[in-house]
């Protein structure tokens, strides 16, 4: 009974001498080894010895790359301005025995460390440039990082400044400067807006004009041709039918009245073969008259309204010269030769109805034989 407990014994003490000796080390760890008290080694991962109540482990590192977010530190600007940066920290420990013997705290080392470059560095700048240069601000950073963390046996591999924190009021200038720069932007496109916009509407405003003038243009001389092509016609027909002077005269004393017409007339020109066509329209009808028709009444029979001076005669007892300006009393002359000859037309009219009537009268009993 005294053996078994003996072996049970033995067997327990073997079994935590190994248990003791033995140490597996996980990836990316590292273990500083002392040996009564003094740094012996750092043991790698996987299985790893020691000596049980000699050696012992003293610090337990992780080798892969950390991530620190420091707390927002008050730093003031060149212009004098308090502001609140908050930075963000990559690092990697390359040395356990010199991160676990070299500094007591590296991560507290690290980041006062980092407030203190920070402080230089934001010192020199003002706040506009501290806002606009990170990149330089990172790249200072981790320079004076490099430098002081190397003999701790830790790498700083990346700076970032999280966030710059101005005071409110300076804040609240930023804002309004910006909403200023944008209603300014804003007012620049809306002018940019509408001179583009009369540009183009004069453009088009232009091209209408050119358009509208051309078509008037076509169409002024599509007129004329037409006007031309008519008076071309007329007397063309005019020619072929070998009109008498006489109906010419007739057809002149006929549109003798409508010179007078139109509000804008201030004078109009008496031509001074008036008197020639009268007397040649009314010797044409009274050759007619005396070839079949009945002879037209004198002036003394006729009713006192039917009478009327004799047209070769003006009241101011002379012939006007051609293209003269008439007078107050020479216009009123001209009015009562217009009248004349008006009635002229009138009884040339009459007459030659009188003698067709006639014609038609004489013919009818040949006719009905």
């Amino acid at each position: 009974m005294e053996l078994l407990v003996l072996i049970v014994v033995i067997a327990a003490v073997v079994v935590f001498a190994v248990a003791s000796t033995v140490r597996v080390v996980p990836q990316a760890r590292r273990y500083n080894v002392e040996r009564f008290g003094r740094y012996r080694t750092t043991l790698q991962p996987g299985l790893n010895f020691i000596i049980p109540m000699v050696d012992r482990i003293n610090t337990k590192l992780d080798v892969r790359e950390h991530v620190f977010s420091s707390q927002p530190q008050p730093v003031i600007t060149e212009d004098n301005l308090v502001v609140n940066i908050d930075t963000v920290l990559y690092y990697q420990i390359t040395d356990p025995r010199a991160a676990a013997y070299e500094v007591a705290n590296y991560l507290q080392a690290i980041d006062q460390l980092t407030v203190t470059t920070l402080r230089n560095v934001i010192g020199s700048m003002d706040l506009e440039k501290t806002l606009t240069s990170r990149e330089v601000i990172n790249a200072q950073l981790r320079t004076v990082l490099d430098e002081a963390t190397g003999k701790w046996g830790i790498r700083v591999n990346r700076v970032e400044i999280k966030a710059i924190d101005p005071p409110s009021t300076i804040k609240e200038a930023m804002e309004k400067q910006m909403r200023a720069e944008r209603d300014k932007r804003a007012v620049i496109l809306h002018a940019e807006g509408e001179r583009q916009s009369k540009i183009l509407t004069a453009e088009g405003t232009r091209q209408q004009e050119i358009l509208e003038a051309q078509g008037n243009q076509q169409a002024m001389i599509l007129r004329a041709d037409g006007e031309a092509r008519a008076v071309e016609r007329v007397f063309q027909a005019v020619h072929d039918n070998d009109a008498d002077p006489k109906v010419l005269a007739y057809k002149y004393l006929e549109t003798l009245p409508h010179l007078a017409d139109g509000g804008n007339n201030t004078f109009w020109v008496i031509p001074g073969e008036l008197t020639e066509a009268i007397r040649s329209v009314t010797s044409a009808f009274g050759d007619h008259a005396r070839t079949g028709a009945p002879p037209a009444r004198p002036a003394a029979d006729r009713a006192p309204d039917e009478r009327r001076p004799e047209l070769d005669e003006t009241p101011t007892g002379r012939e006007l010269t051609p293209g003269e300006p008439l007078s107050a009393d020479a216009e009123a002359a001209a009015d009562q030769v217009a009248r004349q000859a008006e009635a002229a037309v009138q009884d040339a009219k009459a007459e030659a109805a009188a003698a067709e009537s006639g014609t038609d009268t004489r013919l009818s009993p040949n006719s009905g034989g």
